[in-house]
């Protein structure tokens, strides 16, 4: 248990055994959740909690009066060197610098698990992002919610949720049929046909030739002189099936692999669609109405018109929302309703979608189709993540499968490395635009967040190899180094660094809590930033070195230190899926 939950549990027990004695009146059950973090300014002590604030309206008094009475029996606990009461009722606390230090050996002991818990009590979670059409390969447009999704899906296993990565796509709309159109087309080609340019409304793109060229290799002259209806449905099902084993390549390049794929073809075909909508019907949710015209616009022409609603404002929404047009088809939000009818139907009680921000209104229109097939009983939330503008040469490049230029994440992989792509994907918030710009990625400076953090890890290695050679027969192992003494550690900085390693439980499950991936890399860059800092003192100064000559005993302790960073580094670098580096042939600075 890390000094954050400790004391968390140590204030927990303090008012349990204050009940008990009669000094605060009976407390509520359950206990009202109250944090313990880090303070906005260090200079208020390692940890606040707003404990008082949070009790003060249950217990019949004031936050500051509670405050003050919990004050002496919190300075009593073990490890508590100092508290004061800040603002409204505030308490800060600092920690005896022991208890930090002694925090090493949990690092060192559990290694790269440290930060593991049981959050989520393996309760199922269904995550599912990327998600694109097969009509094209991954693009740069598609990476940050793949890669969001997928250091989601970790976050959450890190955290004890039983996690399964799924992948929707839509193979029964207009734009497959498109891309059987275009497939044809290139087919053709492959064959020998002067095909000219590629008509208005198909997709130019030159990806498509891969699929002529194999379509041609297995078929031969089968479908070049027969008609459309009779090619149409076997060549979109080949196309799709080989882009989606194309998208399954790509995907592999940056290590992402998803459990399920379910398309909506599927769900027409196999009766969920009907299921789902009869299910809806049987429940009295489904009605025939008509609707007012849409707000904040004046039609003159608008004529309300009989349509099969369903009751969705029952469930929060603003409006009742239509599943079948006027012609009696289905409306294009019936796939998805029984797309999360069919994931409830699989036992799904917790469910997360990461989309574009294109996608606006969705969790408003999904949210009472979800709440009326689980009773209330399960969860949608959706990660929306903004557009990433790439940047070639200086020059912002498009994105567009329609006109054919791309920029693929085969082609960004290739040029960076899948790390590097991981990394930036995730140092902007999700609704923030991201801009991907190749010159800056492969930059090995301070200002390029992924190289400081690999970096930070390829010293710390650097720090050992040399141990081994100036200390034979020293024992480096974690175990070994966990039974050293790390009282030698009393430098600020050294402390501050010991404080941020021993956040790093508190940062996972903060942004497993909140669905925020991108506070994993945050945090790494914090660290990297301080641990850089450090190392870059004992440049002009020897006795802040991690190799002191005349006290092995100072030298053991900052090993057990180095070996920490090494640990958390690791460990962060593992829940965004990038590979720590032990070696690094530049530098933005000498090594200390």
């Amino acid at each position: 248990m890390n000094p954050f939950a400790s004391v968390h549990a140590a204030l927990v027990a303090l008012l349990k055994r204050l009940e008990r004695a009669g000094t605060i009146p009976p407390l509520p059950d359950p206990l009202p959740a109250f944090t313990v973090e880090p303070p906005r300014e260090a200079a208020h002590g390692d940890m606040a909690t707003n404990l008082a604030l949070i009790l003060a309206k249950r217990l019949g008094t004031s936050p500051r009066a509670l405050a003050d009475l919990l004050k002496p029996d919190i300075a009593r606990l073990p490890g508590v060197a100092d508290i004061t009461i800040a603002g409204p009722g505030f308490l800060n606390l600092r920690l005896a610098p022991e208890v930090w230090r002694e925090e090493l050996r949990a690092i060192l002991r559990a290694g790269t698990t440290y930060g593991d818990s049981d959050l989520g009590q393996h309760q199922r979670v269904n995550v599912e992002f990327v998600s694109a059409n097969p009509t094209g390969p991954m693009h740069a447009g598609h990476v940050r919610g793949a890669v969001l999704g997928d250091t989601l899906c970790a976050l959450l296993a890190k955290t004890g949720y039983d996690v399964t990565r799924e992948y929707y796509f839509n193979d029964a709309g207009t734009q497959v049929d498109v891309l059987a159109r275009t497939t044809h087309l290139r087919y053709r080609e492959a064959l020998g046909d002067d095909i000219g340019p590629i008509p208005e409304g198909l997709y130019p793109g030159d990806y498509l030739r891969d699929v002529g060229v194999a379509l041609a290799q297995r078929d031969g002259l089968r479908w070049k002189n027969v008609d459309e209806s009779v090619w149409l449905v076997p060549l979109r099902d080949f196309a799709v099936a080989f882009m989606m084993a194309a998208i399954r390549d790509d995907l592999r390049l940056i290590g992402i692999r998803h459990d399920v794929f379910t398309n909506e073809r599927d769900l027409i075909t196999n009766g969920t669609l009907e299921t789902a909508f009869g299910i809806l019907e049987s429940r009295g949710l489904i009605y025939t109405g008509t609707l007012p015209p849409p707000k904040g616009k004046t039609m003159d022409d608008w004529e309300p018109v009989p349509l099969t609603l369903f009751r969705s404002s029952r469930f929060g929404d603003t409006t009742d929302r239509p599943l079948r047009k006027r012609d009696g088809t289905w409306a294009y939000i019936m796939p998805d309703i029984a797309y999360h009818y069919d994931k409830i139907h699989r036992g799904f009680r917790s469910m997360i979608n990461v989309l574009g921000t294109d996608h606006g209104g969705y969790l408003e229109r999904l949210r009472p189709p979800v709440a009326a097939f689980s009773d209330g009983q399960a969860q949608l939330d959706v990660i929306f993540n903004a557009i990433v503008k790439v940047f070639k040469n200086g020059e912002p490049v498009k994105l567009s499968k329609r006109s054919g230029t791309l920029v693929t994440l085969r082609e960004m992989v290739e040029q960076v490395g899948p790390d590097a792509v991981r990394f930036f994907m995730l140092t902007r918030a999700p609704d923030s635009e991201l801009e991907f710009d190749f010159a800056k990625v492969v930059e090995q400076t301070r200002d390029n967040p992924a190289f400081y953090v690999q970096y930070a890890h390829a010293r710390c290695c650097s720090v050992f190899r040399h141990a081994a050679e100036a200390m034979p027969g020293e024992d480096l192992s974690p175990e070994a180094l966990a039974r050293h003494d790390p009282s030698p550690l009393s430098t600020e900085d050294e402390l501050a660094l010991v404080r941020l390693l021993a956040g790093w439980p508190r940062a996972v499950a903060a942004a497993a809590i909140a669905r925020e991936p991108h506070r994993i890399a945050f945090y790494l860059m914090d660290l990297a930033a301080r641990f850089h800092s450090l190392w870059t003192k004992g440049n002009s100064d020897a006795s802040l070195r991690f190799f002191v000559p005349d006290d092995l005993a100072l030298t053991r302790a900052r090993l057990m230190l180095m070996k920490a960073v090494q640990v958390v580094v690791a460990s962060g670098l593992a829940v965004m899926g990038c590979q720590p580096v032990e070696e690094m042939r530049h530098a933005p600075e000498a090594s200390a």
